[in-house]
Protein backbone atom coordinates (compact mmCIF):
# COMPACT_ATOMS: atom_id res chain seq x y z
CA UNK A 1 0.00 0.00 0.00
CA UNK A 2 1.46 3.38 -0.93
CA UNK A 3 1.24 6.38 1.33
CA UNK A 4 -1.98 7.84 -0.06
CA UNK A 5 -4.01 4.65 -0.54
CA UNK A 6 -7.22 4.51 1.48
CA UNK A 7 -7.96 2.01 4.22
CA UNK A 8 -11.45 0.52 3.66
CA UNK A 9 -14.02 2.26 5.85
CA UNK A 10 -11.84 5.28 6.56
CA UNK A 11 -13.10 8.79 5.81
CA UNK A 12 -12.14 10.44 2.53
CA UNK A 13 -9.29 12.92 2.65
CA UNK A 14 -11.85 15.73 2.29
CA UNK A 15 -13.82 14.46 5.30
CA UNK A 16 -10.60 14.03 7.28
CA UNK A 17 -9.45 17.55 6.35
CA UNK A 18 -12.82 18.98 7.40
CA UNK A 19 -12.50 17.22 10.78
CA UNK A 20 -8.96 18.55 11.25
CA UNK A 21 -10.06 22.11 10.41
CA UNK A 22 -12.98 21.85 12.86
CA UNK A 23 -10.73 20.45 15.61
CA UNK A 24 -8.16 23.22 15.11
CA UNK A 25 -10.91 25.84 15.12
CA UNK A 26 -12.31 24.43 18.39
CA UNK A 27 -8.86 24.74 20.00
CA UNK A 28 -8.59 28.36 18.80
CA UNK A 29 -5.95 27.89 16.12
CA UNK A 30 -5.49 31.10 14.15
CA UNK A 31 -6.03 31.56 10.40
CA UNK A 32 -6.69 27.92 9.52
CA UNK A 33 -6.36 27.18 5.79
CA UNK A 34 -6.94 23.89 3.97
CA UNK A 35 -5.66 23.29 0.43
CA UNK A 36 -6.36 20.49 -2.03
CA UNK A 37 -2.94 19.50 -3.42
CA UNK A 38 -4.08 16.23 -5.01
CA UNK A 39 -2.20 15.88 -8.31
CA UNK A 40 0.21 18.67 -7.30
CA UNK A 41 1.97 17.01 -4.38
CA UNK A 42 3.25 13.42 -4.58
CA UNK A 43 3.07 12.73 -0.83
CA UNK A 44 -0.34 13.98 0.29
CA UNK A 45 -3.73 15.11 -0.97
CA UNK A 46 -4.59 17.91 1.45
CA UNK A 47 -2.47 20.41 3.37
CA UNK A 48 -3.83 22.24 6.40
CA UNK A 49 -1.96 25.28 7.73
CA UNK A 50 -2.69 26.98 11.05
CA UNK A 51 -1.02 29.43 13.39
CA UNK A 52 -0.64 29.08 17.14
CA UNK A 53 -0.45 31.84 19.74
CA UNK A 54 2.69 30.39 21.32
CA UNK A 55 4.80 27.27 21.72
CA UNK A 56 2.51 25.67 24.29
CA UNK A 57 -0.53 26.39 22.14
CA UNK A 58 1.18 24.78 19.13
CA UNK A 59 2.07 21.71 21.18
CA UNK A 60 -1.47 21.55 22.55
CA UNK A 61 -2.88 21.67 19.01
CA UNK A 62 -0.57 18.84 17.91
CA UNK A 63 -1.44 16.75 20.98
CA UNK A 64 -5.14 17.26 20.32
CA UNK A 65 -4.76 16.22 16.67
CA UNK A 66 -3.05 12.99 17.71
CA UNK A 67 -5.66 12.25 20.39
CA UNK A 68 -8.65 12.89 18.15
CA UNK A 69 -7.08 11.08 15.20
CA UNK A 70 -6.63 8.06 17.44
CA UNK A 71 -10.21 8.26 18.66
CA UNK A 72 -11.44 8.39 15.04
CA UNK A 73 -8.97 5.66 13.98
CA UNK A 74 -7.40 7.92 11.36
CA UNK A 75 -3.96 7.11 10.00
CA UNK A 76 -1.00 8.79 11.67
CA UNK A 77 2.47 8.56 10.13
CA UNK A 78 4.57 10.93 12.22
CA UNK A 79 5.26 14.32 13.69
CA UNK A 80 8.21 16.71 13.47
CA UNK A 81 9.12 19.91 15.31
CA UNK A 82 7.17 19.29 18.52
CA UNK A 83 9.97 20.20 20.93
CA UNK A 84 10.65 23.66 19.52
CA UNK A 85 7.00 24.35 18.68
CA UNK A 86 7.96 26.91 16.01
CA UNK A 87 6.75 24.69 13.17
CA UNK A 88 5.06 21.39 13.96
CA UNK A 89 4.24 19.07 11.10
CA UNK A 90 1.66 16.35 11.77
CA UNK A 91 1.41 13.71 9.02
CA UNK A 92 -2.04 12.12 8.96
CA UNK A 93 -1.29 10.28 5.72
CA UNK A 94 -3.45 11.99 3.10
CA UNK A 95 -3.76 15.15 5.21
CA UNK A 96 -0.58 16.93 6.33
CA UNK A 97 -0.98 19.62 9.01
CA UNK A 98 1.48 22.49 9.52
CA UNK A 99 1.18 24.36 12.84
CA UNK A 100 3.28 27.53 12.85
CA UNK A 101 4.22 30.44 15.01
CA UNK A 102 3.33 33.56 12.97
CA UNK A 103 6.91 34.53 12.12
CA UNK A 104 7.71 31.05 10.80
CA UNK A 105 4.46 30.87 8.85
CA UNK A 106 5.26 34.04 6.95
CA UNK A 107 8.90 32.96 6.47
CA UNK A 108 8.07 29.56 4.94
CA UNK A 109 4.89 30.74 3.15
CA UNK A 110 3.32 27.31 2.59
CA UNK A 111 0.21 28.94 1.12
CA UNK A 112 2.36 30.74 -1.46
CA UNK A 113 4.26 27.55 -2.27
CA UNK A 114 0.94 25.85 -3.09
CA UNK A 115 -0.76 28.95 -4.53
CA UNK A 116 -2.24 26.95 -7.42
CA UNK A 117 -4.02 24.59 -4.98
CA UNK A 118 -7.75 24.87 -4.46
CA UNK A 119 -8.64 26.42 -1.10
CA UNK A 120 -11.14 24.32 0.85
CA UNK A 121 -13.74 25.21 3.45
CA UNK A 122 -14.39 28.89 2.97
CA UNK A 123 -14.74 30.89 6.20
CA UNK A 124 -18.11 30.52 7.88
CA UNK A 125 -20.70 33.04 6.73
CA UNK A 126 -21.63 35.89 9.06
CA UNK A 127 -24.69 35.17 11.22
CA UNK A 128 -28.05 36.15 9.76
CA UNK A 129 -29.00 39.72 10.48
CA UNK A 130 -25.42 40.94 10.78
CA UNK A 131 -25.27 42.17 7.19
CA UNK A 132 -25.41 45.98 6.79
CA UNK A 133 -27.87 45.64 3.88
CA UNK A 134 -30.36 43.90 6.18
CA UNK A 135 -30.30 46.89 8.54
CA UNK A 136 -31.72 49.28 5.92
Amino acid sequence: MNKTEKVPGSPSNLEKARLVVEWLDEKQAVDVTAMNVEGLCPITETIVVASARGVRHAQSLADMLLDRSGEQKLGYLGMEGYQSGAWILVDLNDVVVHIFQDDKRSLYNIEGLWSEAERLFEPKAAPAGSDDEDAE
